[in-house]
Formats: structure tokens, sequence, C-alpha cells
């Protein structure tokens, strides 16, 4: 797939070893990317990443991820400052678009870019706030442990409750890359919740959180900013479930950065009220 623009920009698929500079663009912008972020994200779609190029040179970048046959996710859209303002980015947006299909697309949009992306055809559904703040010195509750491979298909499956559409590998990939602790509540046989913290460019993140209560979310936080005690950590949380936002401010976090989650369409339902902080900003 390959796009010009009267500059001559090209627009192709990006392989993984490409990505490195688009994390360093999206750390530059404050977006905090994950430094193991790749992997995962590749595994999900490694057809879903797009940068375009002038006389060779990286200038832009995006990625539209498919989640299954009627979702994907929409990330990365950044265009090298020097160089905005030239139709680049719509050109790089509009071929990476067709990727999707009919699918419903998502994204969480920064304020700046909101109107823009109402403009095609995004429509929002909630804020999402990030909290920072140091993280407690507290001990890991002891029915809190790290994930173990005998759970991967049953967080599958609570995974799946959480986000409007299935990412087995995705998720399979996410709790187990470089430098990812990830850990689960169970009672009985039964997950009810789970969570991972990752390092980041400038702090580490947590994300996702997801839990079926405030009382499993708390305890599922406590485990993952155990190890980071005294440190500045990092977790995106929805608006539109106030117990999320009274854990993070209850932690002494408080807002740094927001965007707004928009779709294109309709989306499966999910248990919003289980979902105490994002995965990504950039794949959902």
């Amino acid at each position: 797939m390959a796009s010009l623009a009267p500059e001559d920009l090209v627009v192709t698929r990006a392989g993984l070893d490409d990505w490195a500079v688009v994390r360093g663009w999206a750390a530059d912008e404050g977006w905090n990317p994950g430094l193991a972020d790749a992997g995962p994200f590749f595994a999900q779609d490694p057809d879903g990443f797009f940068l375009g190029r002038i006389d060779g040179e990286v200038v832009s970048a995006i990625s539209v991820v498919n989640h299954g046959t009627d979702y994907a996710f929409l990330g990365h859209y950044l265009v090298r400052p020097d160089l905005r303002g030239r139709g680049h980015g719509l050109t790089t947006w509009k071929t990476a678009l067709a990727h999707a299909g009919n699918r419903t697309v998502g994204l969480d949009g920064v304020v700046a870019q909101q109107d823009n992306y109402r403009r095609s055809g995004f429509e929002p559904a909630h804020r999402t706030v990030r909290y920072t703040g140091t993280a407690p010195a507290a001990e890991a509750p002891r029915d809190i442990r790290g994930v173990r491979p005998e759970d991967l298909a049953d967080i599958t499956a609570y995974d799946a409750t959480c986000t409007p559409a299935d990412r087995a590998r995705f998720v399979a990939h996410w709790l187990t890359a470089p430098g990812h602790h990830a850990v689960v509540r169970r009672s009985g046989d039964r997950v009810t919740g789970y969570g991972v913290i990752r390092p980041g460019h400038d702090c580490p993140r947590i994300g996702p959180l997801f839990a079926d209560t405030a009382d499993d979310a708390r305890a599922l936080f406590t485990a993952l900013t155990a190890d980071a005690a005294g440190r500045t950590v990092a977790v995106d949380v929805p608006e539109n479930n106030p117990a999320g936002v009274a854990l993070a401010e209850e932690a002494g976090f408080t807002p740094s950065f927001e965007t707004a989650r928009m779709y294109t369409g309709p989306v499966r339902q999910y248990a919003r009220e289980r979902v105490f902080g994002v995965t990504t900003l950039e794949l959902g």
C-alpha cells in the first residue's frame, strides 16, 4: 500500500523495527509510551502500522489496529513537528484508515484534536484522565499473586468482558512483555480482576486495571504499586467509572493529562464499571 502527496510523501506499512522512532515522538508529545509496547501491539495486528516518508525519511505515523471483524483502534497519529500543516498527517490518516474496512473505529483523542476527529466522524463517549502520583508504601495483599501461564485462558476471557472486542493475541503478549508485571485476583476458580504495571518513558504506567469491585481494584492497585513505592506512577482512568476516579484520588494521585474516547459507530457492550484503568491509550 502506497500513497503520494504533492511533496512526494509515501505511506507504507511499518515493521516492528521501524517503530522505535514513533516511540520517541510519542515521548516528546508527553504520552509516556511503555518501553516494551511495540511487541504486543504488533502481535495483535502486524499490518496495522503505517509510516509516511519523504525521500526515505520518516515524517508521519499512525496505527489502525484491527480487533476482530467489527472493531479497530486508531493511535500513534503523529507528524514530525517541523513538517506539520502541510497535509502529511491527513494523507497518512486516509491511507491507513482504509485498513479498518467497515469496522467501527475507536481512538483516544487529545483535547487539541477532538474537533478534527469529530469532523472525521468520531463521536465522544467519555473522557479519560491520566492520574499521576507517588506510589504509596504498602504491602501487597496476600490474595493477589503474579499471573501464571495457567491463568491465561481465564484472564483472556475476563479481558473480553471489559473491552469492546476480543484481543487474545494482544493479552498473551502484554502479560509477558519485558518489564511488565501482571497480577491477578481470584475467588475460587473465577477471576475477579487483573492488572499490569509496565515501565514507561517517564514513569511506570498501570494498565489495564480491570476488577469486579472497588475492593478488588484497590487490592490490585496496591499490589501493582508495591514494588514502585516512592516513585511516580501513572494510570489512565475513564471518567465514566466514578469508583476508578475515587481510587486514584484516594491514593493521592492528581490529573496530569486527558483524552476523549471517541468512536465512529456502535461498539459491543462491555462492563465499563470494571474498567478502573484503561490498558493503553494507543490500542484501547
